[in-house]
């Protein structure tokens, strides 16, 4: 895709190079998502498509630069679920209004699978794991990549219903989540299958169930939380591509074109499929309708968990 002309004669996009921001540390979803748009959306673009990772408070600190930058395509965000839908949910304060963003896509899904360290949790199936967390109160502990994210929300709602006390542990971002739960810093961890599929397959890591309504074709041998016992334990996360307020509808269709054609890229596309994201890029209607539905359902399970930000 060339650069083109605005209609009304305003500048050409791209004019100088495109970046992308990322809420988080290197490695996590939300950094590989955006890194397949880089590459692959560069490539067809006369400008080159840069990563800026600028963690900080689950999202806040990139998602302000995003809301002050000027809608003109050049800066972009991808986020997750925590940035987009939950934190809206848990802190009434926030710095940035979620849905005042314009839409591009919702780039992918994935479910979120529960990793527990091999050499300091004994049990292999979610029984042992239930049962290993309550002969060991207040002796554990959880990482997730952030307050409000979505792991934190699935292991709240997984302790509420296990009747366990994991401590939680937050991170920059998923990566850096896995890492000391692969150190032996923390016990176990709700992690997006992105993040830790090439732990559990290099054995760093043990799956023990995944969040997803049916097994995934990634770890075929792991079960549901559903199959485990957990009934109705589905938690979807997603990372999306949101562009500043006010972005005029000629460029959003052209930064979506973009966007989606990198994220269907066969190369880009088998890149996220083999470490468990489920590409979607769809339109930035069909996004923004599943963003509002997301917003509503955190907040309902906030309100009935009774979680409050830390």
């Amino acid at each position: 895709m060339a650069a083109q002309t605005q209609q009304g004669g305003t500048e050409a996009w791209p004019s100088r190079p495109v970046t992308i921001l990322v809420p988080f540390v290197a490695g996590g979803p939300s950094d590989i998502v955006a890194r397949v748009i880089a590459q692959y959306g560069g490539q067809s673009l006369s400008q080159p498509v840069v990563v800026e990772n600028r963690a900080g408070a689950n999202g806040e600190v990139a998602s302000r630069l995003l809301a002050r930058a000027q809608p003109d395509g050049h800066t972009l965000l991808v986020g997750s679920i925590g940035v987009f839908a939950i934190n809206a949910a848990l802190r009434p304060n926030l710095g940035y209004d979620p849905l005042a963003f314009t839409p591009i896509t919702l780039a992918v899904t994935t479910p979120n699978v529960l990793v527990v360290n091999p050499d300091k949790v004994p049990a292999t199936d979610l029984r042992g794991v239930i049962d290993w967390l309550r002969r060991n109160p207040g002796r554990t502990s959880y990482s997730t990549s952030g307050v409000g994210s979505s792991d934190q929300m699935t292991m709240e709602l997984f302790k509420q219903l296990t009747e366990t006390d994991p401590a939680h542990v937050p991170y920059a971002g998923g990566a850096a989540a896995a890492t000391d739960l692969i150190a032996g810093n923390v016990e176990l961890s709700f992690q997006n299958l992105g993040t830790v599929a090439g732990h559990i397959q290099g054995g760093r890591l043990r799956p023990i169930v995944v969040t997803s309504a049916e097994r995934h074709p990634v770890l075929p041998d792991v079960p549901t939380a559903t199959e485990a016992g957990l009934k109705d334990f589905v938690v979807t996360s997603w990372q999306a591509l949101m562009a500043p307020p006010g972005m005029p509808a000629a460029l959003v269709r052209r930064v979506h074109t973009a966007a989606t054609d990198a994220l269907r890229h066969p190369e880009g596309r088998q890149r996220l499929e083999q470490v468990g994201f489920t590409v979607v890029a769809g339109s930035p209607e069909a996004y923004a309708a599943f963003q509002r539905e997301e917003v509503e359902r955190w907040r309902g399970v906030v309100r009935t968990a009774g979680i409050k930000a830390e």
